[in-house]
């Protein structure tokens, strides 16, 4: 049997007290949907629209290369505590993005 160290880890969960409602309006050519915020605790999207929105962490999503791909009525939210700067493209241009910044 090997020895290891049994000394309690503590685990700190960031905690939010805010949280910042924003609607950015689709479009076929890439955008900001969450700019960068180092106060940042998460964030989520909601894809109001009836064509798939394609989220990217940096400044540039397109339809081939992207984080996330939202269906029609599509959730996401933000992992690890990511601050940087989130875009979006759209297929086609209809509907919105309801986004949920908290901090």
């Amino acid at each position: 049997m090997g020895l290891y160290n049994s000394a309690a880890v503590t685990v700190v969960q960031p905690t939010s007290e805010t949280s910042t409602p924003t609607t950015v309006a689709s479009s076929t050519d890439s955008d900001i949907i969450l700019a960068a915020n180092s106060n940042r605790k998460g964030a989520t999207f909601w894809n109001d629209s009836t064509a798939n929105l394609f989220l990217e962490f940096g400044a540039t999503a397109t339809t081939s290369a992207f984080t996330a791909k939202l269906s029609a009525g599509g959730y996401y939210e933000v992992p690890f505590n990511y601050t940087g700067v989130i875009s979006g493209i759209w297929s086609a241009a209809n509907g919105n993005a309801l986004v949920r910044e908290l901090t």
